[in-house]
C-alpha cells in the first residue's frame, strides 16, 4: 500500500488550505504545523515523514500552486502565497456536493468550494474523499467538471 501518497494528499491539502485562509497575505508554512512534531533520526536528520511533507510543499511550488521567497532550513517555506492557479482551483465548486437550497447563494458557494470540501475531508479523516478531491485539485482545467 502506498501510504506516502495518502500523506502527500494530506500535506497538499493542509498546506494549500493554510495559504487559502491567509490569502492574499503571505504566510510562513511550517512543516510542523501540518504534520506535528517529528523527532529527527539518530544523525539529527529530519524524519522521512518530515522530509516528505517539506518535499510536497516544494513540489506544489514547482507545479505552480504556490510561490515562496525562501526556505527556513527544511522546516518551512517563508513568505508563501497561493498563485492564481492555486487560488482558482481551491475556489472552484465541487459539482457533486448536495446542499440545502434554502441556504443563501453565498453560503452555498462557500460550502461547494473545493477548499471547504478539502477542509471537511481532512477534518473527518476520510482519506478516499481526500483522494477524490485532490484529483480535482490536480486535474487540468478542461478536466474539471
Amino acid at each position: 500500500m502506498d501510504l506516502h501518497i495518502d500523506d502527500f494528499y494530506k500535506d497538499c491539502a493542509g498546506g494549500l488550505l493554510q495559504l487559502y485562509q491567509a490569502f492574499p497575505r503571505k504566510h510562513t508554512l511550517y512543516v510542523e504545523d501540518l504534520i506535528g512534531h517529528e523527532e529527527p533520526d539518530e544523525f539529527g536528520l529530519p524524519s522521512k515523514r518530515h522530509q516528505g511533507c517539506f518535499s510536497t510543499l516544494l513540489w506544489l511550488a514547482e507545479e505552480g500552486y504556490l510561490r515562496y521567497e525562501s526556505t527556513i532550513r527544511s522546516e518551512a517555506l517563508d513568505q508563501a502565497v497561493l498563485t492564481e492557479k492555486g487560488f482558482l482551483r481551491l475556489a472552484s465548486p465541487v459539482a457533486e456536493v448536495q446542499l440545502d437550497t434554502q441556504l443563501p447563494a453565498s453560503v452555498q458557494r462557500v460550502q461547494r468550494s473545493l477548499a471547504q470540501q478539502l477542509r471537511l475531508a481532512l477534518h473527518s479523516g476520510h482519506s478516499e474523499r481526500l483522494v477524490a478531491l485532490a484529483s480535482q485539485l490536480f486535474a487540468r482545467p478542461r478536466d474539471i467538471v
